[in-house]
């Protein structure tokens, strides 16, 4: 099958990362190719086994996925080119016959287990945890000789697998969402429409005191607003770290791109992931000073003086 006709995604079958390539109109009839963790996935894009691979990138009740924002930073020539959002719950599903009172034992992805653990504290307060490569694996470990008695999984997973729901809804916050995004090595931007959003990666150029502020000014003097400011360890020295930025915004948005210019000026290195459309959908709004008119228009101001007009 042509790596056209291919996207990966964090599986099995089940998972809530299928759920969100299930909202992807150019993946509908297309293979699937189910993997196991996120680095295979982006490594099926980079070797091109894929021409695109699914992950999650941040929750809602947990923050960044660490995983997949490092993933980013350190693999080249990647770019985001969609987001998703699916909304999360669990259920605590076992063995036939297992009883919620035989469970001493749970497997889960430590990303589910966090967002469960306030009903495990309570419900089985001497429970311990088995890391699990994603929520479906962990169900389908039970059925493999795993040594866990239940697992956190995704609701529908017995019209998968062969398993009984011993308590439902069990998440700590019904509200719970996750953040998905498509990735692949296309360099072809969307086009801007309204309701964008543009993700970078960009290193403090040294630890003098105020560079954080001065990063954050590129933007903030520029009317550009933040959605996602998360901090990762660059993993060379003790104490440097890099910072995934997401922006409201598309690249081709002249704040948006003057703001980039000023980044990439005081960074030095700055990692652009892309310019995509928001999953929500939300219109992006800014005051007329930052609107594209009023760049356009403070530029033609400067070429005029430089090119002898009147003003």
């Amino acid at each position: 099958m042509p790596a056209e006709d291919t996207y990966s995604f964090l599986g099995p079958a089940g998972t809530f990362t299928e759920a969100a390539l299930a909202q992807v109109p150019d993946a509908v009839g297309k293979t699937w190719r189910s993997v196991n963790n996120v680095g295979q996935a982006l490594d099926d894009v980079v070797s091109g086994r894929s021409t695109a691979a699914m992950i999650a990138i941040e929750n809602s009740i947990e923050g960044g996925v660490s995983t997949s924002q490092d993933a980013l930073a350190n693999v080249p020539n990647l770019r985001i080119i969609g987001e998703y959002l699916v909304p999360v719950n669990f259920v605590l599903v076992g063995r036939p016959g297992t009883r919620l009172s035989d469970v001493r034992v749970v497997s889960a992805h430590p990303v589910a287990y966090a967002q469960c653990h306030q009903w495990l504290d309570s419900t089985l307060p001497e429970h311990g945890h088995l890391p699990a490569t994603s929520n479906v694996a962990a169900a389908v470990g039970l059925l493999e000789g795993t040594s866990a008695d239940a697992a956190i999984a995704p609701p529908g997973i017995t019209e998968h697998y062969p398993l009984d729901v011993l308590a439902s809804d069990i998440g700590d916050n019904p509200n719970a969402v996750t953040r998905f995004v498509l990735v692949s090595q296309t360099k072809e931007l969307p086009e801007p429409t309204g309701s964008d959003k543009t993700s970078v990666i960009a290193e403090l150029p040294d630890n003098t005191a105020g560079r954080l502020l001065e990063m954050l000014e590129q933007f903030a003097t520029r009317g550009v607003n933040m959605s996602l400011l998360a901090s990762r360890p660059i993993g060379d020295v003790l104490g440097r770290y890099r910072f995934v930025i997401d922006l409201d915004g598309h690249v081709r948005d002249e704040r948006v791109a003057d703001a980039l210019l000023g980044l990439k000026r005081f960074s030095p290195n700055v990692i652009f992931l892309g310019s995509y459309p928001r999953a929500d959908r939300l219109r992006i709004t800014v005051t007329p000073r930052y609107d594209n008119e009023a760049f356009i228009d403070a530029r033609d101001w400067l070429r005029g003086i430089v090119g002898g007009e009147p003003v």
